[in-house]
């Protein structure tokens, strides 16, 4: 890369001593049974907090659950639960939305490293991970993620997979193979992974295939607010115009481990079609191929107790054909994102890590619709972060700065512009356990995040959202202050969290019409002006979530379960676009070592409270969803399941999504499948 020669150089330096330390330290096989850590998040920090002692909002799908959830997009399998939704921009390319925040404002990771895609840059870009790959992934929901940059000031999803092997499988070899049929888009889909170990080596393989056709909906695509506005008739089709997908990934991975560590490299190919349902006759096709290498190495005394590195490098194309099939615009996206952290060793309660993370990226965007130019995008920050542990008491703390860079010329301009942004997060948070099983937790929060590529350069047509859109080249960096409460309790019978949450913004960068139009010869149509702009903010709500064991009896267990969130946001200018209305879950659960079941009813609230005169309301509509799994034989390594969505084929609509007035969600939907783990 071309910028930041010495920060690579250190970064690498740091990434490769961790691999080798770690692989060159496995002059013995480890004979040490890894503890079992489910309950712990290592997003949020480094060292791993439990999440029943998190003072920020997490929340987790581990290795059962995604053994048999449901074959989709990131953002559509995330969606509903606690404070996220989804874009819902075609079943190809959803992204998640965190306490309505989306887009630059959401890093979605890797292994703690970024995907190097354009999934930010435009909500019909589909991110270049697909959840079947991971065997975990955590969210974590507000800005208090320091260890991600202040680009992460809405919330980071880590998607975590075991493609460099960080200990040697049980009995030589573990793995899982997974298939399932749905009935709403005539899907289907499989997924394998194996992991196979011997003397110090250890080996991974795995693979992804998802494809559907157009999905049924319940009701005419455009929704009745859209045909009273233009004064046309709804039409029945019956299914979702241009909602097919089509994705395939591979990825081998191999590592060298010991008593004291590990260091390994792997190699991913994702390849992925689908049609963007804005246009009818428009598809997209993603190629990225990626490597990364990662290593631990525990140190035996000293005052830290690991370093850790992980280093990424990916070449990503996204290009967009028209119904002529020909390639029409085209995004690329080239670069290598770093990071390695020392681990301080724990002393009386105290832990903590110091890192170093830095990137490199180009964007470039080549054709008539390319709305954004060419851009080199360079950031290096440096953090620590800090938590002490007294047992009913105890304190947190971080510190980051980052500087980031970000050359390119303006489109229709003849000088490269050049703009550098220093900026400075912090955060500090208190917490008590005042009872057995309760933990009550107050944090603040401080993030500076500096604007996109989009938000500054941006002037063109973007199809996607259906406007002009206007970057602002003298933006500044956009600030907030968060104050957020947090309650977990666990004891008996109940359990539950709550977390409160007011986030104030100084440089809240919005995108809002002007007013004016723009004549677009190649769609012969007249499209709104949007300019991004600064403004002061304001957002809160909360999210909550409970569960009650109505009956136990040795293994079985009737949970009533329930859960809600809200989220209100303002500007200056008034209320902030497309922010999703309230959700109340209830669920009726039954579980047991062969059999589980579960009833549930979510509803999502009206929502009036629109941007402008382009945003329309959405009304509330109530899903109706049932779930069963069995595990028929003693070993319980095979799993059936099947799961009915929209029972009632009610008509619904993702307020978060630009696509909502002409792309419902899909109706009643029948999925069976079968995992096999081993």
């Amino acid at each position: 890369m071309r910028r930041l020669p010495v920060s690579r150089s250190l970064l690498l330096a740091a990434v490769g001593s961790s691999v080798l330390a770690g692989a060159g330290a496995a002059a013995a096989q480890s004979t040490q049974t890894p503890t079992q850590v489910d309950d712990i998040i290592v997003t949020g920090a480094p060292y791993g907090v439990s999440q029943r002692a998190a003072v920020i909002a997490t929340d987790v799908l581990d290795e059962e659950t995604l053994a048999t959830a449901p074959a989709a997009s990131l953002g559509d399998l995330l969606n509903g639960r606690p404070g996220v939704r989804s874009t819902d921009f075609a079943p190809g390319a959803s992204r998640p939305v965190i306490r309505g925040l989306s887009g630059p404002r959401v890093q979605v990771l890797t292994n703690g490293i970024g995907l190097i895609d354009a999934s930010s840059v435009s909500p019909d870009h589909a991110v270049a991970a697909d959840p079947a790959e991971s065997n975990r992934i955590e969210i974590i929901r507000g800005p208090a993620t320091l260890v991600y940059g202040g680009s992460a000031i809405g919330g980071v999803v880590n998607i975590l997979d075991d493609r460099i092997p960080t200990k040697m499988p049980e009995g030589g070899i573990d793995g899982v193979v997974s298939a399932q049929a749905s009935s709403v888009d005539d899907g289907r889909g499989g997924f394998a992974r194996v992991t196979a170990g011997a003397g110090n080596f250890a080996f991974n393989v795995d693979a992804v295939k998802r494809k559907t056709d157009d999905y049924d909906i319940p009701a005419p695509a455009m929704s009745q607010r859209l045909a009273d506005r233009e004064g046309v008739e709804r039409e029945d089709t019956g299914s979702q115009p241009n909602s097919y997908t089509d994705l395939e990934a591979w990825g081998v991975g191999g590592s060298y481990i010991g008593d004291k560590g590990f260091g390994g490299l792997s190699y991913k190919e994702t390849d992925s079609e689908y049609g963007t349902v804005a246009e009818e006759n428009v598809f997209i096709q993603l190629h990225q191929e990626r490597w990364d290498a990662r290593g631990e190495y525990r140190f035996d005394d000293g005052p830290f107790s690991a370093v850790r590195g992980s280093y990424g490098h990916a070449k990503y194309t996204h290009t967009e054909f028209e119904d002529v099939g020909e390639p029409g615009t085209v995004f690329n996206s080239d670069g290598w994102e770093g990071r390695a952290d020392l681990v301080q060793r724990e002393r009386n309660g105290w832990n903590g890590a110091v890192g170093v993370q830095a990137l490199s990226r180009t964007f470039e965007a080549i054709g008539e619709e390319a709305f954004v130019p060419t851009v080199d995008i360079d950031e290096l920050g440096i953090y620590t972060v800090q938590r002490l542990d007294r047992g009913n008491h105890g304190f947190e703390g971080g510190l980051r700065y980052d500087r980031r860079e970000l050359k390119g010329t303006p489109i229709g301009g003849d000088s490269e512009l050049n703009r550098e942004f220093d900026n400075w997060s912090a955060s500090a948070a208190a917490f008590l356990r005042p009872a057995k099983g309760l933990f009550l937790g107050l944090s603040v929060a401080h993030n500076e995040r500096a604007p996109s590529e989009v938000e500054l350069f941006a002037d063109g047509v973007h199809i996607a959202t259906a406007a002009y859109e206007t970057g602002d080249v003298n933006l500044d960096t956009e600030k907030v202050t968060t104050l957020e409460g947090t309650a977990h309790y666990d004891r008996g019978r109940f359990s539950g969290d709550l977390h409160v949450y007011h986030s104030w913004y100084d440089g809240f960068i919005d995108e809002r019409p002007t007013g004016e139009e723009f004549y677009f010869d190649e769609e012969d149509e007249y499209f709104p002006v949007y300019q991004f702009t600064q403004t002061d903010a304001k957002f809160y709500g909360f999210e909550a979530e409970g569960s009650y064991a109505v009956w136990q009896d040795g293994d079985r267990t009737l949970s009533l379960e329930g859960a809600a969130d809200y989220v209100h946001a303002e500007t200056d200018f008034g209320p902030a676009a497309r922010i999703p209305p309230y959700s109340v879950t209830g669920r009726l659960a039954f579980t047991s070592t062969r059999f589980d079941a579960s009833a549930e009813v979510r509803h999502i609230g009206e929502q009036d409270r629109v941007a402008n005169e382009f945003e329309l309301p959405t009304d509330d509509y109530t899903l109706l969803n049932l779930s069963a799994a069995v595990r028929p034989f003693a070993q319980q390594d095979v799993t059936l399941f099947a799961e009915a969505r929209n029972l009632t084929d009610e008509e619904a609509r993702e307020h978060a999504s630009f696509l909502k007035d002409i792309a419902p969600l899909p109706g009643r939907n029948l999925r069976v499948g079968v995992a096999y783990r081993f």
